[in-house]
């Protein structure tokens, strides 16, 4: 209840920003955990070229994020956020159809595209509207994509029952609908003239220093994030020898997700400055993985999960009010868009760095990653420290009486 008056409590448009996420992750988690099986499995591709599809459409995304931003930027949010759902409508959609190399390299561009577009433009529009709440609105925001994580696979794993198409084209219809309903209900916001060129933009954001070197110490959210998927599925199958665990694993972090989120982003919102919290969700995140390093079986690994996420429950929503903070409103998207490639390239690496340590030893991934993630906590407070982050005076009256005290 808490939650359902909190979001009515916003605009319109960001209600309908929250049930486009919720939509989002319903139809990305019902069909993406499963392609890999399909492509191997049902189709009969060699391992190469299931990679090469899946790495196509990670590529796709993350390397195109400063493109969806400037475009978000120049042509406007919505727009962008429309025309992002379409495209992920068709690859979906392709997925269903097509089982030819070229058909699913096509589909992988797409959906990857996609992402690329609406990722920051939904952000940017968000962060617009939602004024001197947009802490607040961040965490929802986190909570119905924390729905949408929860709700996609259980659909998915149904409609497997039946047929992997059935659901690529579910999950295609999810974003169809979308399309049409942002289309229709998201109210459209003009976008200012450019007075710039878009290289002239992404020269303006990249020789922001101060944005660069928060960014930069940012590097452990994302690359301890995504070990939900690969160091902790990994030693979960490993302590018990059910794949059911994984999915236990994943379905407390979201619960804990769903239930605190807002809670504790209300909590630590009036209480000192942004990076003092960002700094200590690192922190947390990092000593998430002392216990199974410490301790065998999977109670640790449980404990695990949960202090992962509230490390980036409490992180998270600061994170994203900060980043519009850091320049010119016209250029949000574009500084929305240069964090999340920054981001991407940090979880593709520590994926790599994470893997090769779970080949090297069974405690060397629990030990880098908790030192990652203490040494992101030391470089924000760094940052804080040394006065690069946006001060009082580039956030709302409300927010700047918190950041005083």
């Amino acid at each position: 209840m808490r939650t359902l008056r909190a979001v009515r409590s916003f605009p319109l448009p960001v209600r309908l920003l929250l049930v486009n996420q919720l939509g989002v992750n319903t139809g990305f988690y019902l069909l993406i955990p499963y392609l890999a099986g399909h492509l191997g499995q049902d189709l009969g591709l060699p391992a190469v070229a299931v990679g090469l599809v899946l790495g196509v459409r990670n590529l796709s995304q993350q390397g195109l994020f400063l493109l969806g931003g400037s475009a978000a930027d120049r042509l406007g949010p919505r727009g962008v956020i429309i025309a992002g759902c379409g495209l992920r409508t068709a690859g979906f959609a392709l997925f269903a159809l097509g089982d030819g190399i070229s058909v699913l390299l096509a589909a992988s561009v797409l959906s990857g595209l996609a992402g690329a577009l609406f990722n920051p433009a939904v952000r940017t529009y968000l962060a617009q509207e939602s004024g001197e709440r947009r802490a607040e609105a961040f965490a929802l925001f986190n909570v119905f994509a924390a729905a949408g994580a929860l709700l996609g696979p259980v659909l998915g794993t149904l409609l497997l029952l039946a047929d992997f198409r059935l659901a690529a084209l579910t999950a295609a219809g999810i974003f169809a609908l979308l399309t049409v309903a942002q289309a229709v209900a998201l109210p459209a916001r003009p976008a200012p003239a450019p007075t710039t060129r878009v290289l002239g933009d992404w020269r303006e954001v990249l020789a922001d220093r101060r944005f660069l070197a928060f960014a930069l110490a940012m590097v452990g959210l994302y690359a301890l994030e995504t070990q939900l998927y690969l160091l902790l599925p990994a030693a979960a199958r490993r302590a018990t020898g059910l794949d059911g665990s994984v999915s236990l694993l994943l379905l407390t972090g979201t619960a804990a997700s769903l239930a605190l989120q807002l809670r504790i982003t209300r909590l630590l919102e009036p209480r000192g400055d942004r990076a003092r919290w960002i700094a200590g969700g690192l922190a947390v995140m990092g000593l998430a993985f002392l216990p199974p390093l410490l301790l065998p079986g999977p109670a640790p690994l449980l404990l695990a999960v949960l202090l992962l996420n509230l490390g980036v429950m409490a992180a998270q929503p600061f994170v994203l009010e900060l980043i519009p903070a850091f320049g010119r409103e016209r250029l949000t998207g574009t500084y929305f868009g240069l964090f999340y490639l920054i981001s991407g390239l940090a979880a593709a690496a520590g994926n790599a760095a994470v893997g090769a340590a779970m080949d090297a030893s069974d405690r060397a991934p629990w030990a880098l990653c908790c030192a990652i993630g203490l040494g992101s906590a030391a470089a924000v407070t760094a940052v804080r420290r040394r006065r690069l982050l946006p001060g009082p005076a580039a956030l709302g009256p409300a927010r700047r009486r918190a950041e005083a005290r």
